[in-house]
């Protein structure tokens, strides 16, 4: 039982990973630093939209309209965060 605790902290990792990842790019988008019209610029963007859009627009459905302040990714990190914390913390349930 061990093994899966640890294949739940990977997950959450690599989700974790995912969306600092996101972030950071959206950042040097918008600060026109990288540019979408290179082509792994772009591919790279829309791969990560694509993957992260299901998770974000469930978040965006319960959040109030902020203008153009986007905080889905800042409550999906804080929920993977808590998941860790809760996880950590019940490590007996896993032994």
């Amino acid at each position: 039982m061990q093994s899966l605790f640890q294949i739940l902290m990977l997950i959450l990792d690599v989700v974790w990973f995912i969306i600092i990842v996101h972030i950071i790019m959206s950042w040097l988008i918008n600060f026109q630093v990288l540019n979408l019209r290179q082509q792994l610029v772009a591919q790279i963007w829309y791969g990560l939209e694509r993957l992260l859009d299901p998770i974000y627009s469930r978040v965006r459905a319960i959040l109030p309209n902020m203008g153009g302040l986007d905080l889905a990714p800042l409550v999906v990190l804080i929920g993977v965060y808590a998941l860790r914390i809760i996880l950590t913390n019940n490590i007996a349930a896993f032994y």
